[in-house]
This record gives structure tokens, C-alpha cells and sequence, in this order.
């Protein structure tokens, strides 16, 4: 497999595994109390696990302001220190909280707020630019979004971003923001129980990235097969569009039986079942760069070692969809 994916049609270059910032944030939470989070977190073993996949050649992360209300980004900041420029940061914007109290408290809109949210990034970050500056609100009203892709335009004009992408679900919306010159991507939910033919379409026809949230599907697909235990974790409380898991004390059993299905296709070739889910999405599309979650050293390692193996096979693909009836 080629050890390098390009961003879209902005020439930026990453590994084609990147890593998700999402669970080094820490526990953080909504107004009622909902946990957003993946629980209790060691921000050493996070520092150390950011740089062990940094010498194993992932140069791509993703992590959002609102992540552990501001933690992600200062965690993340850290490790990376001098070997900043080595790689490719993401983040987004959208969200308003609480850092003191670690608490979600809206969602501001305005184009202004997206200036105050990326100075406020680019601190914590303890850097100058970002390399792709992402809208976190994945249902605003498109001609709003216009209106925030024209002011990430000034962004990189200013030399603050060098590109662009809306976080969203929705192909209408994504095309939107596909009409900027300096639209590098789409992120999206996609794993191997939930395609989406539709926005690798758009991808594409638009020369985009595709982007890969939830590639393992919140952990059922690196074989996590009970709730979360840790009061923090949101998979112990799921909202309702956290799909596979239902009361937080077991994963759905649909969702296990289709996995169960796949397990021999997917632990070919001496693959573990998170890297078979990661083979997948690479060999679904050229444009396709998953970025599954870690919380330890073990786990940079196991994600980063898939890169190695490659993609499944044309006819491991045609195996997957005759299983799941697609």
C-alpha cells in the first residue's frame, strides 16, 4: 500500500492511518450531565502514545477544540513539541464550553466566533497554523455554512489554516463546503457495518479526502463487546446517534453477529479485527484516511501496524458486501 494519502486537491500529504484525539481529552461532559468523553485518562501515556505513533509514521491527527473542553488540544500540543512541523493537525470549531467545569454549553455559529474559536486552537495548540480547520456542527443550515467557508478562505489567505473541511454526515452539506477552493476533505462516519457509498461519491466527483470517524466503531470493532464500566466513558450513557451499543451494558447483538460474521475475512492474513476494519476502509477507497481513537502506547502500536499489512482485497471486499446483503 502506498505509504502516503493526499488531503483532497490542496497537495497536503499524510499517512494514510491518522490518530483521533477524541478519548485523550479526558472526561468532559454536557449541560445535564451526559458524558462526552471516554472516561478517566493518563496524559503521560497519551503524550507517550502520540509520540510512539509518530515514530511508527503516522503524521496525520485529528482532535476538536471541544475535546475534553480544550484537554485534547493542550495534550496533543505537547507531545508533538519540536516535531511539530513533522505533522498534519486537525481540529475543529462549532462548539462552545466550559473549560474550568469541562462542560459543553452550546454551539455558536457566527463567523466571528469561528475567528475567537481557531485563536483560541492555535494557543493551545501552542502553534501558529492549522493544517485542517473543520466545522463541528454537522447539521447548520447550508447557507450559514457558506458563510463560514468564505471566512475559512480569509483564514488561509492570513496563513492561520492551510485548509478546510465540515465534519457532517450529510453529502448536500459536504458539497457546500466542496465548492471552496481550500476544501481539502469530508469527515464522516464510515466502517465496515456502516458504509457510505454517497459521500465516497462526493468525494470523488470533488476531490476530497474522506476523512474516517467511528472506523471502529466506537471500539466494537477492535472487538469491545461489553458498555463502558467508567461512569465517564459515553459509551456508558449512548446518546441516541451513538449507534451499535444500547443500554451501556452491551453492544447491540445485531451489530456483534455481523461482526462475528466478518471475523475470518477481517483477521486474514494475521490481521487483528481492528486492523481488518482499517483494511477495509482502505481498500473501499483511495481517498479514505480512518482515524480510530487511542489511549495507550499498545494501542498507537497495534493501529499503526496496519499500515503494514495493507488493504484487504478486491475479493475480500465482494466477500464483505455478499455477507452483509449490500
Amino acid at each position: 500500500m502506498e505509504t502516503i494519502r493526499t488531503l483532497g486537491r490542496t497537495g497536503i500529504e499524510v499517512s494514510p492511518l491518522g490518530f483521533g484525539c477524541w478519548a485523550i481529552g479526558g472526561e468532559w461532559q454536557a449541560a445535564d450531565g451526559q458524558p462526552l468523553g471516554w472516561g478517566r485518562v493518563d496524559d503521560e501515556e497519551s503524550v507517550r502514545a502520540v509520540r510512539r505513533a509518530l515514530d511508527l509514521g503516522v503524521t496525520f491527527f485529528d482532535t476538536a477544540d471541544t475535546y475534553g473542553a480544550g484537554h485534547s488540544e493542550r495534550v496533543l500540543g505537547r507531545a508533538l513539541g519540536k516535531r511539530r512541523d513533522d505533522v498534519v493537525v486537525a481540529t475543529k470549531w462549532g462548539n462552545v464550553f466550559d473549560e474550568d467545569t469541562r462542560t459543553l454549553t452550546g454551539a455558536d455559529d457566527s463567523p466571528a466566533y469561528a475567528r475567537r474559536a481557531l485563536t483560541a486552537s492555535l494557543r493551545r495548540l501552542g502553534t501558529d497554523h492549522v493544517d485542517l480547520y473543520q466545522l463541528h456542527l454537522s447539521d447548520l443550515d447550508p447557507a450559514r455554512a457558506a458563510e463560514l467557508r468564505d471566512a475559512c478562505e480569509e483564514f488561509v489567505d492570513e496563513g492561520l489554516i492551510r485548509a478546510y473541511a465540515w465534519s457532517t454526515d450529510d453529502p448536500a452539506r459536504a458539497a457546500v463546503f466542496a465548492e471552496g477552493e481550500h476544501c481539502a476533505a469530508v469527515q464522516h462516519a464510515i466502517n465496515v457495518l456502516q458504509d457510505a457509498p454517497e459521500m465516497l461519491a462526493l468525494c470523488e466527483e470533488s476531490e476530497l479526502a474522506s476523512i474516517n470517524r467511528s472506523p471502529l466503531a466506537m471500539g466494537l470493532l477492535a472487538g469491545k463487546r461489553q458498555g463502558a464500566s467508567d461512569a465517564g466513558d459515553i459509551r456508558s450513557r449512548p446518546p441516541a446517534w451513538l449507534q451499535g451499543f444500547g443500554d451501556g451494558s452491551a453492544a447491540d447483538p445485531d451489530w456483534l453477529a455481523r461482526i462475528d460474521a466478518l471475523k475470518e475475512i477481517l483477521t486474514s492474513d494475521g490481521r487483528t479485527l481492528a486492523q481488518g476494519a482499517l483494511a477495509w476502509l482502505w481498500a473501499r477507497s483511495p481517498r479514505t484516511v480512518p482515524i480510530p481513537g487511542f489511549r495507550s502506547v499498545a494501542q498507537a502500536e497495534q493501529n499503526a501496524a496496519a499500515i503494514a499489512k495493507g488493504p484487504l482485497t478486491a475479493g475480500q471486499l465482494a466477500e464483505v458486501d455478499q455477507i452483509l446483503g449490500r
